[in-house]
């Protein structure tokens, strides 16, 4: 007998170039009658190579389904219908790198656009995602409000905010991230957190670069023009270092006061996952090769965050880095996504308890964030 298919309809805000709809679409999951899977049928984004990029590889060119537009002009009552919300809202103003100005900030307060969209469809489910340092922007009370905006928008959810490693679920990149579950009360669901896969078992820099060999004509791949003193200095950070390595002759060190940044000029360590990947910022930012005296080509920097090689990233060399470092691994993703299909399905998959500290934060302090709302998480102190 031919199993019943169940294809949940995404819909996605602040999409970025698709990492996290990659990861979607390459979800499923399989009892014995039915298969459960998604289906992305609507994205929105205001910048247009990143919309471009979208359309074309999520959906086979389609750049209609894209509306490339400020979330703000979006009439949520217009766009087709959807059972699942993905939103990646601005994490700008929560990084825990910039001035963190959390509600206070220009892209602070968009995630309020994603309760717009959940109060208007009541989809079955959502994930929603940002940086580590929602916990603590504002004093923690930019990531109450959120918890409590989002369990309370339309029919009521209940939420499964965790803290992943994304190093643990199989990326080659050390990279952390709040992901945020919310399956609608009246399904009667329980989302439960994914073991670490990767945990002990780490994917290297080196073999997410090398294995296999990145093709000469990968589009992507343009190496970036050093100048000879940018070479002159690599040739005197080993691997893992960065630009305040003591061996660096006086001549070529960087004068610098005040905070120093540790991704400047810093080489991958070829046995381990890379450093965070960033979409922004000046010299000595772009990533560096272990021996090679050079910065990654995008195409590294994009296995680093696990896209597969035919995935085209749009526009110039740059807004390509800046895509590709905004984006949601889809590694990662996948393994979360599956995770919440098998909620769907029925069918038992390893787990942890959900762990929201940021390692300072009592036990008291936390649960009082998740006061009146519904939420799997148990405090690791």
């Amino acid at each position: 007998m031919k199993k019943k298919e169940i294809k949940f309809k995404l819909a996605e805000l602040f999409s970025g170039p698709g990492g996290l709809a990659l990861g979607a679409i390459r979800s499923f999951a399989e009892n014995k009658d039915t298969i459960y899977g998604i289906e992305s049928v609507w994205a929105n984004d205001y910048d247009a190579d990143t919309c471009k990029t979208y359309a074309r590889n999520i959906h086979n060119g389609n750049e209609k389904s894209v509306v490339c537009a400020p979330v703000q002009e979006i009439d949520f009552k217009k766009v087709p219908r959807f059972d699942v919300l993905a939103f990646g809202f601005p994490c700008n103003d929560f990084s825990v790198v910039g001035e963190q100005k959390g509600f206070e900030g220009k892209f602070g307060p968009l995630y309020s656009h994603g309760v717009r969209a959940i109060n208007t469809h009541n989809p079955k489910w959502f994930i929603a995602e940002n940086v580590s340092g929602l916990q603590s922007a504002n004093d923690g009370n930019a990531f109450k409000q959120i918890l409590k905006d989002l369990g309370s928008a339309g029919k009521g959810y209940t939420l499964t905010p965790h803290l992943y490693k994304f190093e643990e679920y199989g990326v080659p990149q050390q990279r952390h991230r709040i992901v945020i579950i919310g399956i609608r009360k009246d399904l009667g669901l329980r989302f439960k957190v994914p073991a670490p896969n990767t945990k002990y078992n780490y994917v290297s820099a080196r073999e997410a670069i090398e294995n296999p060999r990145i093709s000469d004509n990968a589009q992507n791949h343009e190496l970036t023009k050093q100048s000879a003193g940018v070479v002159e200095r690599l040739k005197h950070i080993p691997a893992g270092e960065n630009a305040w390595y003591e061996g660096i002759p006086q001549h070529l060190r960087l004068n610098v006061k005040g905070a120093r940044m540790s991704q400047i000029y810093k080489r991958l360590d070829p046995k381990k996952p890379s450093y965070t990947i960033t979409g922004s910022g000046g010299g000595g930012t772009h990533v560096y090769h272990w021996s090679e005296h050079r910065a990654l080509t995008n195409r590294e920097r994009a296995r680093l965050q696990s896209f597969p090689d035919n995935f085209v990233f749009e526009g110039s060399k740059e807004s390509a880095r800046k895509q590709i470092g905004m984006a949601v691994p889809p590694v990662g993703a996948q393994v979360v996504i599956s995770a919440v299909l098998k909620t769907f399905a029925g069918i038992p998959y390893e787990s942890v308890e959900s762990k929201m500290t940021n390692g300072e934060t009592k036990a008291q302090e936390v649960s009082s964030l998740f006061d009146g709302l519904e939420v799997e998480t148990t405090v690791a102190l």
